[in-house]
């Protein structure tokens, strides 16, 4: 049976992807407290992290938020499967015209960097 913690991380994260058949979570505790692992599809990766990774710490403020209700302490892992963002990353070097190429070496966030997060 899920916990209140595990079932609220699924309900928040299902609302805001495009894959809610695809939220799955893992809850394991040990000493340091509750850990849950998020798996979500690769596509909603971007909807989960946000701009600056914004969603995700806010994720984590509500989830440890639930959890200190009951005297728990709980984090917020998101799954990433292994090689995945540098695949991401080769992709999109391969389709970037040569001139966002530049523009995204510099550092600064493109128009096609949003567009890759879902933004």
């Amino acid at each position: 049976m899920a916990e209140k913690d595990q079932e609220f991380i699924e309900y928040l994260v299902k609302s805001i992807v495009n894959h809610p058949e695809d939220v799955k979570t893992e809850r394991t505790v040990d000493e340091r407290g509750v850990l849950i692992t998020l798996h979500i599809n690769q596509e909603d990766m971007g909807y989960v992290i946000g701009r600056q990774g914004q969603t995700a710490r806010a994720l984590r403020i509500l989830l440890k938020t639930v959890g200190a209700k009951s005297d728990a302490r709980v984090n917020l892992k998101i799954f990433e499967p292994e090689g995945e963002r540098r695949a991401h990353h080769e992709r999109r070097a391969t389709e970037m015209p040569a001139a966002e190429k530049r523009h995204g070496e510099s550092g600064l966030v493109s128009d096609s960097d949003l567009a890759d997060l879902g933004i």
